[in-house]
């Protein structure tokens, strides 16, 4: 299976980049081919342009775009990595979004409906945050952020998202925890591809 990671974190020394190496040799060890786009050590630009904009409208985006686009149609399960800041995804993976899930190949409307276009294919998304679970459900920001970027990105895309990972209070998380959250990492990818 093809498996592609799509990581975003800044430090290599990071709990979500032991978590990207985790999965990486969990998966090769299976038999399982690994790509990995890790979008700081890309340089990936983040910043949709003028004329990203009108490219997408004429069916047409730059290389670095067409270069990623290339990469989730080729995988068969998708996983992305990265920490919630500010309640919400990383710039660099804010902008990858909206750069590379453009409109004709992520998604369109058919007679005004909208329809996903990246055929269902199995997806995981591990988030790290501060504030632990009882904090973020106080105010309902559990919900918000699973309803920002499951069904305001993922689903709307036309992504299975077979498991979400919210691991909280990463930064004071131990080597046991650590240990923990990545077994259930693990567990998921017990399968060829997550069911």
């Amino acid at each position: 299976m093809k498996h592609l990671i799509i990581y975003a974190h800044p430090n290599s020394d990071s709990l979500n980049s032991q978590l990207k190496q985790s999965l990486t040799g969990h998966l090769q060890k299976n038999g399982h081919e690994v790509m990995i786009r890790d979008l700081y050590q890309l340089n990936f630009n983040p910043v949709l342009s003028l004329a990203d904009i009108q490219g997408q409208r004429a069916g047409h985006v730059s290389e670095d775009v067409q270069l990623e686009q290339t990469f989730i149609s080729e995988a068969d399960c998708l996983t992305f990595i990265y920490p919630i800041w500010w309640t919400g995804l990383p710039a660099i993976m804010k902008g990858y979004i909206d750069r590379v899930f453009s409109y004709g190949f992520a998604y369109r409307y058919d007679q005004g409906v909208q329809k996903g276009l990246l055929g269902a294919k199995p997806t995981v998304i591990i988030n790290t945050h501060g504030k632990s679970h009882a904090e973020y459900q106080a105010i309902g920001m559990d919900h918000a952020l699973l309803l920002t970027s499951d069904k305001g990105i993922f689903s709307y895309s036309g992504l299975d998202i077979k498991k979400h990972f919210l691991f909280d209070r990463a930064d004071r998380a131990g080597k046991e925890q650590i240990g923990e959250w990545t077994e259930q990492i693990r567990a998921v990818f017990a399968t060829p591809c997550p069911a």
